[in-house]
């Protein structure tokens, strides 16, 4: 689907799937290089950044929230810098874009000229609109961060359930950091290119971008942080709760160890056993594991393991 907007001579089309037709028009209105308009066709897995003759042609990747699989999603945009206009290629639907076109239509009709002073200009404000976008997105993950911080001290919680919505949580944050993991040096390269297409006023917009970049990227690392304390958290709670395991485990043992020698002693086979055959031998028996079992526990008391 294609969509067009127009103000002070600056045109922007915003092609979402794009099929060959569209492509095909695109390129012969615009004069579009062949390769440029054949990789808009289908995504691609790797940002960059290529010139052509009059144009500036750089790909992006953004990380969308999938409410459906609960997962962000790599979107890819491409974008075509033109003399006077602005092409932005997407293949999934991208709500920061259609919010922006609005903003970009009612300038027209107010005359104002906010985003429509160069296609440079207007892509700042794509590149701005869509760092806020992810900003705000990221929103998701502290919710899931305050979750596990709350539930991680009740009793009702198992621990084993914190470890999976961690290491979910844990996974959401490295692929965030994977997707934008690039745009530093694609903007790095755009630099040089740009400021000789729009001028050196331009690196003011430039700087801008690498701030909003760097705020974003400063943000996902502190959640790294965070959610990797939770981990080592959750770590040390299973291991206490393995530790007291086993120590209830050995004290059960060693409990037992007397009644199981006291046991075995009186299962021998020999022609004579102490106390069996007397009267209430059984119970004899009995209270000597008993008490047995109970000097061990004095003992364990004192020693301060139980």
């Amino acid at each position: 689907m294609i969509s067009t907007y127009k103000h002070n001579n600056l045109t922007w089309i915003d092609l979402e799937l794009p099929t060959t037709e569209e492509v095909k028009s695109l390129m012969n209105k615009y004069s579009l290089h062949p390769l440029v308009a054949e990789e808009l066709l289908k995504p691609t897995l790797r940002p960059k950044v290529d010139i052509n003759k009059e144009t500036i042609y750089l790909i992006l990747h953004f990380p969308i929230y999938n409410n459906t699989k609960r997962e962000y999603q790599n979107c890819e945009i491409d974008f075509i810098l033109g003399k006077n206009f602005l092409i932005t290629v997407h293949y999934c639907s991208i709500l920061p874009l259609f919010e922006l076109a609005k903003i970009f239509e009612a300038e027209g009709m107010l005359g104002e000229k906010t985003l429509s002073r160069s296609s440079g200009v207007l892509f700042f404000h794509v590149i701005r609109q869509l760092y806020l976008f992810s900003e705000n997105q990221l929103g998701i993950i502290q919710t899931k961060i305050d979750d596990i911080s709350n539930r991680m001290f009740e009793k009702k919680s198992t621990l084993y359930d914190l470890v999976r919505k961690i290491s979910h949580t844990r996974i959401e944050i490295l692929n965030f950091q994977r997707i934008i993991k690039f745009h530093k040096e694609v903007f790095g390269s755009l630099e040089f290119i740009a400021l000789k297409k729009y001028g050196n006023d331009f690196s003011h917009y430039l700087n801008n971008i690498n701030g909003e970049y760097l705020k974003l990227w400063n943000l996902v690392e502190m959640y790294r942080i965070n959610i990797e304390s939770l981990q080592q958290t959750i770590d040390s709670l299973l291991s206490h709760r393995a530790n007291d395991i086993m120590k209830v485990l050995t004290i059960m043992a060693f409990v037992t160890f007397p009644l199981m020698l006291i046991t075995s002693m009186f299962g021998m086979n020999t022609s004579w056993l102490p106390v069996v055959g007397i009267k209430g031998d059984f119970w004899i028996i009995i209270g000597v594991m008993a008490t047995c079992t109970f000097s061990m526990f004095i003992f364990f008391k004192r020693k301060k393991w139980l």
